[in-house]
């Protein structure tokens, strides 16, 4: 059959050729903006010093950097890109400080990244890393990042890293931390949460950790000489199964897990440790004399150590520490005296009328030694030396402190409506929450009261103590006895929150007496 007219042709011969090449460079503007915003984060590091390359798919590093001077970037972030390596481009920035290469498909760590001399800052987070290698070890770190990772372990050379102060290795696999970690002296906050770990190493106790967080771990059991973490602020040890401290003391804060670890380490043999007794045969015993040589230099370091344990003793001028010790120092004592069989007094005669009289009679020390007993400074310490004294007594007066203390912040909870934080003796020491206590139960008994303001958010000594002054005068006013009084020192520097205890009993006692004068 015959046609009409000439045979169609495709479509891309009916446009022109000058047409077809506006259509394809048309075509290729299409990716033109991601590439000017590529361009412009190049020449904005070239200036600054800080390249930006967050979130833009990269799976490789750019190759038009070249073209742009980025040798001295000194901040580098890579992260929410899908980079498999660590881009040999950014091993060459020499000037680099801080490298963000979060959440990546990262699985390895090239060896070259020891030419990263001034790099202080490395976040290596949600990445695929196996294994953290021993060259990272080598590199000046102030903080590592490398949570959420697949790691089993970490390098032993970790503790090469010296200038170290921010470790983070949560949500991995981690069984076991290095033995040597307790030389980063430079550590304050670790953060090993949502791993494996069943033992907690006791080099740890030797670092000064602010920040310590090992949840979600299987650990049971944390050694007792954590309680000398003094600076340590913030501790999380949820979903662990705790056998020692029990979960009855977990939840109630660090205060009482650190009074708990305390108290266990007074009934162990271990502090028998802090005292320095001397073999039987390098004893001078002439006449029914004894001669002692007991080392006080780690009770004076407990008392260092321990002095914000937040318990005061009985007088106000002990901690928690020195209780500790004399308890432990006191049992040895008499449990090693009786062993001995020595007599401490001997009868001497003032004159030959007179009945003898018991005083104690001390030899002179051996040649080049120091005596640094308690027995050697006055006849009265020896006399004060009660032989009752039991480890039973003084765990019942821990036990009285205690619940003293707990009685203070309830009475003060209760009354205000307000939680206090864990550290009950600094919440209290600038005097604020005990005034408003005072004007609670009697308003306006404290005319003004120096409070923290976000611009100013701790008070100076002297406004504090105008606080303490003014509540102490509002307790007098309100008819608080003088001898359960406390005194400015007590709260100012936590040194008798015992007695502070007892003036805020004495005060709630002595208003509800008498309501109707406050009401």
């Amino acid at each position: 059959m015959a046609t009409l007219g000439p045979e169609p042709r495709p479509l891309s011969q009916l446009v022109s050729a000058p047409t077809q090449a506006n259509l394809g460079a048309l075509g290729s503007h299409r990716n033109l903006p991601l590439n000017r915003a590529l361009e412009r984060a190049l020449e904005e590091a070239a200036d600054s010093g800080f390249l930006n390359l967050s979130t833009r798919k990269l799976k490789e590093f750019p190759r038009t950097a070249s073209n742009y001077d980025l040798t001295d970037t000194v901040e580098a972030d890579l992260s929410k890109n899908r980079l498999t390596d660590i881009p040999p481009e950014v091993v060459h920035l020499v000037s680099l400080e801080t490298l963000n290469l979060y959440h990546n498909c990262i699985k390895s760590i090239p060896d070259t990244i020891i030419s990263l001399q001034s790099l202080t800052s490395l976040n290596i987070s949600r990445n695929q890393l196996s294994v953290l290698p021993a060259c990272v070890c080598g590199l000046p770190l102030r903080v590592l990042n490398a949570s959420n990772n697949k790691l089993n372990s970490l390098p032993e050379r970790i503790s090469q890293l010296t200038n170290l102060m921010e470790l983070d290795v949560s949500c991995n696999e981690v069984t076991t931390l290095p033995c040597h970690i307790g030389r980063l002296k430079g550590l304050r906050e670790l953060n090993v949460r949502r791993n494996l770990l069943c033992v907690l190493p006791e080099d740890l106790a030797e670092l000064p950790l602010v920040k310590f967080d090992f949840s979600c771990n299987k650990v049971s059991t944390i050694p007792v000489c954590y309680r000398k973490m003094t600076q340590l602020q913030s501790l999380q040890l949820d979903n662990n199964p705790l056998q020692s401290p029990p979960a009855q003391i977990c939840i109630k804060g660090k205060v009482h897990i650190f009074k708990y670890l305390t108290m266990e380490a007074c009934r162990s043999d271990k502090m028998a440790d802090t005292l320095y007794l001397p073999v039987t045969d390098r004893l001078s015993l002439k006449s029914g004399s004894l001669f002692l040589f007991l080392s006080m230099e780690d009770i004076d370091q407990h008392k260092k150590l321990d002095s914000d344990s937040g318990v005061g003793s009985d007088n106000g001028d002990k901690r928690l520490s020195a209780t500790e010790v004399s308890m432990c120092w006191g049992c040895v004592c008499m449990v090693w005296l009786r062993c001995c069989k020595v007599r401490l007094c001997v009868p001497t005669f003032q004159n030959e009328a007179q009945s003898p009289v018991l005083s104690p009679v001390f030899s002179s020390p051996p040649f080049g030694l120091k005596p640094r007993s308690v027995f050697l400074r006055s006849h009265k310490n020896v006399d004060s030396v009660d032989p009752q004294f039991t480890m039973r007594r003084k765990m019942e007066q821990l036990r009285e402190e205690l619940e003293l203390m707990e009685q203070l912040r309830e009475s003060i909870e209760s009354r205000l409506k307000v939680p206090l934080p864990e550290d009950l003796g600094s919440s209290l020491m600038d005097g604020v929450v005990l005034c408003h206590l005072a004007n609670h139960i009697r308003p306006r008994s404290v005319a003004s009261i120096h409070v923290p303001s976000p611009a100013v958010p701790k008070l100076s000594m002297a406004k504090c103590r105008r606080n303490v002054e003014n509540f102490l005068d509002a307790c007098k006013k309100m008819g608080v006895p003088e001898e359960k009084l406390c005194l400015p020192h007590h709260i100012l520097e936590e040194k008798g929150l015992v007695k502070v205890s007892v003036t805020v009993q004495a005060l709630l006692d002595e208003t509800s007496t008498k309501p109707n004068l406050f009401t």
